[in-house]
């Protein structure tokens, strides 16, 4: 007969439905769940306390005498006890409620008049009257052990309604207390445990869940931060060495080709920057092991001239180029952009083509069919070097010649299937280069792109224009009406203005602000601590909305306004883009699907609507599409956030610097660690409970030394199988994608 693993029982076979289900709503599933929901914060503990002493809102404990009690029905049918104590001078009453009278019975027998006890809870008042709701309650015989209980830190848990901490901590005892070592596997290898003398992890977890004193629990958590941090690095050095030991297909340069060509006739001067990651992807690309690097740079820092001429070194040694982007719109503004920059070099086979070039093809799901047949069989037959797309590329309908190099241009819109599924149609691992326009701080990178090589852009080139940024109260209407005569003016001098909104029709369901999300890519930042309260929170602006309102401004009277949205045709899109870009439309309401590689040199003023419902980086992101031509940039961010409120914060910080490297830390601290970091912050489908990348730097460079140690002696970590199971069960399916976004 099977053994029962203790930490894989059903809550609802340890518990009952009852109590699983307010449990589930937590996203906890089995007893190993329960105990990995962390306490939030540990309150004071309750010491004992006269009487006449409370405050309301105090937690405390009492020793006390029961004088009477009482148990009846409410008036709603509900049952309600309350009972009297006296601390021999003063008294103080307790209220018990249930769902009916029959329930509280024991608890009436309980609290019999001239029994002694602690009475633990959170001083209320109720008719001018000092009570203790629901207190925990330790009589006669317990006193002693009560008393101990009383000096004790206070686990407070994360809770839902009808299933108060008190009760999960309850539940996570009952689970706790009858453990022993055997039953609990401990992915911390012993000698690690040893050297840096942590508790195992069963001693950890009663350290958590049961401290006597703040240092137990500080020791418990310090020793579970661990844990997280080598888990997660351990992953990432299998994966590295994994790679490491397959073979890919060299691609060292070749003289008098296609790169030479575009450099001989490049209009600018590469920074010091672009040419050194330059020869340091050229050498990996150059080497029969498969490159795995990280490109990331501060918005127009020139990662696509890089990456192009990373491209064009593979397509000189015989291979082709994948370049993979999130959206329509960036696969067809990089598609015009590589064209534009290789000029008769991207007309292979066709008239007045040089005679050394090449294609650039065009893949995304909404081509018409001939375009997308075209498009398929220059991509198998070799004769387009580059192929751009969207997830149209991971069709298993799409073939490739010889794929030497894949480039995922904003790693964060994709999980790690779709890259993987790329990365199949080569015959050998291809190069794999990742470009990221949102600056990562080095905690991050090291935490989610551990097994990838970095590269950093921090010089723009030269030519490049500033970019003032303002805040704007939206309910100050004579700053509004200065935002949109600005537009007016920027536009009558021969400039675009960009007007992004976070949704894209104005109907009040909640759908709509989901589909913005879906369709565009829309980081609506939705739980801030400090945003009202649904009902309060005014409608959110959208496209739609606000393309009509424009039209209809006396100081717009006459200027084109195009709108640009995810749910549009691909035609009606590129129409909308063109005529921005020419000037027909130079006003453009658009959602957030401009905020990455959009490229109009014109552009020198944006207005975000609801600022404050974007996340700081995307709001960088936004803000980096100005400044692109001769004139500098003005981005107006218009928001109702209260001055003071992490709302308000954001766009003021955003506003004192253009630094994205610093923004990108502060963002870090401001908003959820899981927004940053792409994982669902709930539940089993987190990774990271206790671990903070913004903290816990010196624990992540530990770890990150200690599991690559680990891999070195063995990939598969074989000597460490309860490591092992610990990855499988914490990176895999959907948990596993947060290892490929930032």
């Amino acid at each position: 007969m099977t053994a029962v693993d203790p930490l894989a029982v059903p809550l609802a076979k340890q518990f009952g439905a009852r109590t699983a289900k307010p449990l589930a709503k937590l996203g906890l599933a089995t007893t190993g769940d329960l105990l990995r929901h962390y306490p939030r914060r540990y309150a004071e503990p309750g010491t004992l306390t006269d009487i006449a002493s409370l405050r309301v809102g105090e937690h405390v404990t009492v020793m006390a005498e029961v004088v009477r009690s009482s148990a009846r029905p409410t008036s709603q049918g509900r049952g309600l006890l309350q009972a009297t104590i006296t601390d021999g001078t003063h008294r103080l009453e307790l209220t018990f409620f249930a769902s009916n009278v029959h329930k509280l019975e024991w608890r009436k027998a309980q609290l019999r008049p001239g029994r002694r006890g602690l009475f633990t809870g959170t001083v209320s008042v109720y008719r001018d009257t000092l009570q203790l709701t629901q207190p925990e309650c330790h009589l006669d015989e317990d006193e002693e052990a009560a008393l101990e209980e009383a000096e004790r830190p206070i686990p407070v848990y994360p809770a839902v309604a009808g299933f108060e901490s008190w009760k999960i901590g309850k539940a996570v005892r009952a689970v706790l207390d009858p453990l022993r070592e055997e039953d609990v596997p401990d992915p911390v290898p012993a000698h690690l445990r040893e050297r840096d003398d942590l508790p195992t992890l069963l001693e950890a977890l009663r350290l958590v869940h049961v401290p006597h004193d703040e240092a137990q629990w500080r020791r418990g958590r310090a020793r579970l931060r661990y844990e997280e941090a080598l888990v997660l690095q351990a992953e990432l050095a299998r994966r590295r060495a994994h790679v490491a030991l397959t073979e890919a297909v060299a691609r060292p340069p070749r003289a008098g080709g296609l790169l030479d060509a575009f450099d001989a006739r490049l209009p600018f001067t590469l920074t010091d920057g672009q040419r050194a990651v330059g020869d340091e992807i050229a050498a990996e690309l150059a080497a029969a092991r498969p490159m795995q690097r990280l490109l990331q740079g501060e918005v127009g820092s020139g990662k696509t001239v890089v990456a192009l001429r990373a491209m064009l070194q593979v397509v000189d040694a015989g291979g082709q180029a994948a370049l993979l982007a999130p959206t329509e719109v960036l696969a067809a503004q990089h598609a015009r952009t590589l064209r534009g920059m290789l000029g008769d070099l991207a007309d292979g086979g066709f008239l007045g083509g040089a005679s050394d070039a090449t294609r650039v093809a065009l893949l995304t799901g909404s081509l018409p069919t001939a375009a997308r047949r075209e498009a398929m069989l220059d991509a198998a037959s070799g004769a387009a070097g580059i192929v751009v797309g969207t997830h149209a590329l991971l069709s298993e309908h799409v073939q490739f010649a010889d794929l030497g190099l894949v480039v995922v241009d904003e790693q964060h819109r994709f999980g790690v299937e779709q890259r993987d599924a790329l990365r199949a149609k080569a015959a050998r691992t291809p190069h794999t280069l990742v470009m990221t326009a949102t600056p990562i701080p080095r905690t991050v990178a090291m935490t989610v792109f551990g097994d990838l090589e970095t590269s950093v852009l921090d010089q723009l080139p030269a030519g490049r224009q500033g970019i003032t940024t303002h805040v704007v109260p939206a309910d100050n209407p004579r700053w509004t009406d200065r935002t949109w005569q600005r537009v007016r003016e920027e536009v009558g001098g021969g400039g675009r203005a960009y007007v992004v909104c976070p949704r894209i029709d104005g109907d009040d369901d909640a759908a709509a602000a989901a589909r913005a999300v879906e369709e565009d890519g829309t980081d609506l930042v939705t739980d801030a601590p400090d945003a009202p309260d649904a009902a309060q929170r005014r409608p959110l602006r959208a496209v739609l909305d606000v393309a009509q309102e424009l039209a209809a401004r006396p100081d717009l009277a006459g200027v084109g306004i195009g709108v640009l949205h995810g749910r549009m045709a691909p035609d009606d899109k590129e129409r909308a883009f063109a005529d921005f870009a020419s000037g027909a439309a130079p006003v453009l309401v658009s959602t957030t699907v401009i905020e990455v590689g959009v490229d109009v040199p014109d552009a020198t003023v944006m207005v975000v609507l609801d600022a404050d419902r974007f996340g700081l980086s995307q709001l960088h992101q936004l803000r980096g599409r100005l400044g692109r031509g001769t004139r500098p940039g003005l981005c107006l961010l218009v928001s109702a956030a209260e001055p003071g409120t992490d709302a308000r914060t954001r766009l003021e910080t955003l506003a004192s610097t253009t630094d994205g490297f610093e923004l990108a830390a502060l963002d870090l601290e401001l908003r959820h660690e899981g927004d940053v970091l792409g994982a669902a912050q709930h539940g089993r489908s987190t990774s990271l409970r206790l671990l903070r990348v913004t903290r816990d730097a010196a624990v992540i460079e530990r770890a990150r030394t200690d599991a690559r140690a680990l891999v070195e002696q063995d990939v598969d970590l074989a000597p460490w199988p309860h490591l092992r199971a610990a990855i499988e069960e914490s990176l895999t399916g959907e948990r596993e994608e947060f290892l490929e976004r930032a």
